[in-house]
């Protein structure tokens, strides 16, 4: 049994909807943004990977410029163990509002995960915008 806990966090970026889900979505913005390889399947069902195979998973759901439900995992957590990451896009004045929910992180890795989205994500794709 993994004693998880749930990552909460809501960002504001200066790009519409669209922008936002094209470099969360397409493999060589979610790259060039990143500065690491990334592989990301545009189905439902299908597999991405990011960070070099650092982060992987499967897409559950896909609403274009609108929402992103991946299952979810670090290569460094037990075998077998997905979270279920969640990205709700909408428009605001000047930009987009992104509200992240991430549940099932094991409780050992979520300082780090939790960290992690605001330094590898939130502010490096503000500062590539």
């Amino acid at each position: 049994m993994v004693n998880t806990r749930t990552i909460e966090q809501t960002v504001t970026l200066k790009a519409n909807p669209h922008a936002v889900y094209e470099m969360l979505m397409d493999s060589a913005q979610h790259t060039r943004f990143t500065g690491a390889p990334a592989s990301i399947s545009r189905e439902v069902g299908g597999a991405f990977s990011a960070y070099g195979g650092a982060l992987s998973g499967t897409n559950i759901e896909l609403v274009a410029d609108a929402k992103i439900v991946q299952a979810w995992r670090a290569n460094d957590w037990p075998d077998g163990h997905y979270s279920n990451a969640t990205f709700v896009l909408e428009e605001t004045d000047g930009g987009t509002r992104v509200t992240f929910t991430q549940t099932e992180v094991p409780e050992e890795h979520y300082d780090d995960i939790s960290q992690g989205w605001r330094d590898y994500y939130w502010s490096k794709m503000e500062s590539s915008l």
